[in-house]
């Protein structure tokens, strides 16, 4: 009798081990569990952030090409796409992207035009502080500064520039060749060499009143165009 209830007392406790150790290997997973649905919240914090703390921007598509590969059975196609981003206040980008499917090109491009914004100081918000050049391959472009009513003189792509950068006076010309690509660069080269007033007189230790008083005017319309000056 001794024998047998040592022997079932030995069985059951195995049984006791081993029921216990798949409980404990299940609360293993359900922590796992835990710590990847713990992850995502993580992430799911992050995204309400950034689309809080993110602004309006305007995208405009600029160019669409459809290219195809030959391939055993047919063609396979492709799609590239140019994109514009700005947010309209004197910041502005471009970029381009490839995928097999239209937006997903246009996704691609977005993003990168996002992560490539220049920012371009503006005289009262509206137009150019001065006239610039540009050039890039074949392309050359020529921006002028326009005055207040003139409106957006510019073609294809340099207009989808001008709305997207919050300019709403400037007169463009552009020599040279129409890709749209080289069109862009050559834009954007342009207006990265922009300076505005308050730049330079920081630059050579001086006010803006005095720059201003340079070009013929007097010391009271210099001192109010200066306290007019923004960026």
């Amino acid at each position: 009798m001794m024998a047998d209830e040592v022997q079932n007392a030995e069985g059951a406790g195995e049984a006791t081990e081993n029921t216990g150790a798949p409980r404990r290997g299940r609360g293993g997973r359900d922590g796992g569990r835990g710590g990847r649905e713990g992850g995502r919240g993580r992430r799911d914090d992050r995204r309400p952030q950034g689309e809080d703390g993110g602004e309006e921007l305007i995208e405009k598509l600029v160019h669409i090409n459809r290219v195809s590969k030959t391939v055993k059975g047919g063609k396979r196609f492709g799609f590239a796409a140019l994109v514009v981003v700005g947010d309209g206040k004197g910041r502005v980008g471009f970029g381009h992207g490839k995928a097999r499917e239209v937006p997903e090109a246009i996704s691609k491009a977005t993003a990168a035009a996002k992560k490539a914004m220049i920012r371009v100081p503006l005289r009262d918000g509206r137009t150019l502080h001065h006239d610039g050049r540009g050039h890039f391959g074949a392309g050359n472009v020529t921006l002028r500064s326009a005055p207040a009513g003139t409106g957006i003189i510019a073609g294809g792509p340099m207009r989808a520039v001008f709305e997207s950068l919050g300019v709403a006076d400037v007169v463009t010309k552009s020599v040279g060749t129409s890709n749209p690509y080289n069109m862009i660069r050559a834009t954007f080269e342009a207006l990265g060499e922009q300076t505005s007033p308050k730049s330079v007189a920081q630059r050579r230790g001086k006010k803006v009143s005095d720059l201003i008083k340079r070009g013929g005017a007097s010391d009271r319309a210099a001192e109010a165009e200066a306290a007019a000056v923004t960026e």
